[in-house]
């Protein structure tokens, strides 16, 4: 298969299959206040995290013990640079703590920012928190992977979901939907 229809059908096939499933604020909409810190335990603002045009922020489950989610973050560094072309920076936010994100950063040497929502208030705020989850599981408070394009005034531009959370958008696709936008 060339890989220019290899391409035209990942664009094609993502939208068509995150649809049916539609978490967290509406494309168009403005997004809810950011509560997560930085590694450094600093308070974030998504003005302070754009760049010219926006950030890509990444909802994910945990760098600790969710396999998933590592190999996404891993794959993820492909994007750092080709989303910085474009004017967005690459943003990944969990619950994890500092200290969890900070070493499987440094291990596997991810160059994008991490957000550490450790009592899940912006993932709550964005209604992605998995509600398979009870408040005696280890998992309780982790939320439904998903990405947002966000402009630097908080509107959703785009976004990438998918149900379920073994299954996860391409650096490929998350390109494409900040291609797609208008600028």
């Amino acid at each position: 298969m060339k890989l220019a229809p290899l391409f035209a059908a990942l664009l094609f096939a993502w939208p068509a299959a995150a649809a049916a499933f539609d978490p967290g604020p509406a494309i168009g909409s403005r997004i809810p206040p950011i509560s997560a810190r930085d590694m450094t335990g600093k308070p974030v603002t998504v003005r302070g995290l754009s760049d010219r045009n926006g950030v890509v922020l990444v909802f994910f489950r945990s760098a600790k013990w969710c396999p998933y989610c590592q190999k996404q973050l891993i794959e993820l560094k492909a994007a750092k640079t080709p989303l910085a072309q474009r004017g967005y920076r690459l943003v990944a936010l969990s619950y994890d703590s500092p200290e969890v994100l900070t070493r499987f950063a440094e291990q596997r040497e991810i160059p994008y920012a991490f957000l550490s929502d450790t009592d899940s208030a912006t993932i709550d705020a964005f209604k992605l928190r998995d509600p398979q989850y009870k408040p005696d599981s280890f998992a309780y408070g982790v939320p439904m992977p998903t990405i947002f394009v966000i402009s630097p005034r908080g509107v959703v531009q785009a976004k990438l979901a998918e149900e379920g959370y073994k299954t996860r958008p391409p650096v490929a696709a998350v390109l494409a939907a900040v291609d797609g936008l208008k600028k």
